[in-house]
Formats: C-alpha cells, sequence, structure tokens
C-alpha cells in the first residue's frame, strides 16, 4: 500500500487548496504501464474513500492529453519574448550559496535542466532569481505555484476545463521527498479562477504570496 495526497480546489475560504491524503495499493516498477496504474489506482481510492470521482493526473503519466499539456516539462511559459518549458525556468533561476542561477537551463530540455549536476553540486538553495528579482523559499511553495499561475494565466480557456474536476494530482509527487508539486499548482490556479484572482496573482507576486499566506 501507498499514500499520495490529491489536491482539491476551495472555491471559498481562507485556505486556497486542501490536500486530502489518500491509501491504494501500489504496483512496484519504472515502467510507464506500472506508473499509469499507480494514477488508475490512487483515483479509484479517491472515488471510493474519499467522495472524489473526477481527478485530472497533472503530469506525463496521464492518461488525458490536458493532464500531459499542464505538466511542468510540457506547460510553456513565454518571457521576454522567449518561451520554454517551465521545468527549465524553475530549474534555471535556483541560486545556490555556491553558484547559480545557471539560466543556460532556459534552452535545454525540461529533463536536461532537471537533471544537470550544478543543481547538487552548488551548496544549499539559498533563493530564486527570475526577470532580476529574487524570490524566497518561503512561502516554501510560493514561487513555484507562481510561475505556473504565469505560465497557463494568458490560456483562459483552461479555467472552464479545469473547474469541471473535483481534484488534481501527481503520480510522481511523494511528500516525504519534494516540495513542490505541479497538481498542487493546477489546483491553486482553479482556485484563482473561482475567486477571480488569476490576473491580479500573476501580475504580483506579493499579491499572491499574500492570499497564499491566509491559506496556511
Amino acid at each position: 500500500m501507498a499514500k499520495r495526497p490529491v489536491f482539491v480546489p476551495n472555491r471559498t475560504g481562507s485556505k486556497l487548496v486542501t490536500e486530502v491524503p489518500v491509501e491504494f495499493t501500489w504496483h512496484p516498477g519504472m515502467a510507464a504501464s506500472q506508473k499509469k496504474k499507480n494514477v488508475s489506482a490512487l483515483h479509484e481510492a479517491a472515488a471510493r474513500n474519499r467522495g472524489l470521482p473526477y481527478i485530472l493526473e497533472i503530469s506525463s503519466k496521464s492518461e488525458r492529453k490536458a493532464g500531459t499539456r499542464l505538466s511542468a516539462f510540457h506547460l510553456p511559459l513565454c518571457n521576454d519574448g522567449y518561451e520554454a518549458p517551465l521545468e527549465c525556468w524553475f530549474q534555471g533561476s535556483k541560486v545556490f550559496q555556491d553558484g547559480g542561477p545557471y539560466t543556460d537551463l532556459y534552452h535545454v530540455s525540461p529533463r536536461e535542466a532537471k537533471r544537470d549536476p550544478r543543481l547538487r553540486e552548488s551548496g544549499n538553495l539559498i533563493a530564486f532569481r527570475f526577470e532580476g528579482r529574487d524570490y524566497p523559499l518561503s512561502p516554501a511553495t510560493a514561487f513555484y505555484d507562481w510561475i505556473y499561475i504565469r505560465a497557463i494565466a494568458p490560456h483562459s480557456e483552461w479555467a472552464q476545463k479545469l473547474g469541471r474536476f473535483d481534484a488534481f494530482s501527481d503520480i510522481e509527487f511523494n511528500p516525504a521527498k519534494s516540495i513542490n508539486c505541479q497538481a498542487r499548482s493546477c489546483a491553486t490556479f482553479v482556485a484563482l479562477c473561482w475567486r477571480d484572482e488569476v490576473r491580479a496573482c500573476a501580475e504580483d507576486f506579493d499579491h499572491f504570496v499574500s492570499l497564499q499566506s491566509q491559506s496556511v
């Protein structure tokens, strides 16, 4: 058995997203087929035990094209006329004690960006630098969630499509090992859509943090 969260956007209240843990039968193995079995098992358990029957997997393992397109490896973010996958912007904006940001990672594949050895050899992460501004590590997921919202905000058609789902998952995300999660970011976007806050948050990191901080 394994336990993974699904993320439920909230229409009202101080909390933008509710993280719901779901226990399900785990299918071991690194093959894509095994990971897709785990997605199905997670969703079935969430429907059966948590009353969440309509979940979108946000990852390259998603059975739905929308879930794949909205993963960090595929979701494009355009900045100053240059477009690259969200994962590249995130990894290339990291500032460490002994180096960074390694902005050349904006121009490689998402897989290369995530696996670049400098990200593990440059000491502790201390900030993110993006568009000439430094962004803090706290709140813990704020920068990642914010650039995700920046990426998806121009595409208003997603608001209606995503609003139909009860929750969002990412089978690769293990809260015991990671902090940032594209499924949480997607759920946050939906919650902001319902509250008519997407544009304000996409344009102003501090405004987004003020809303996110209220939900902690």
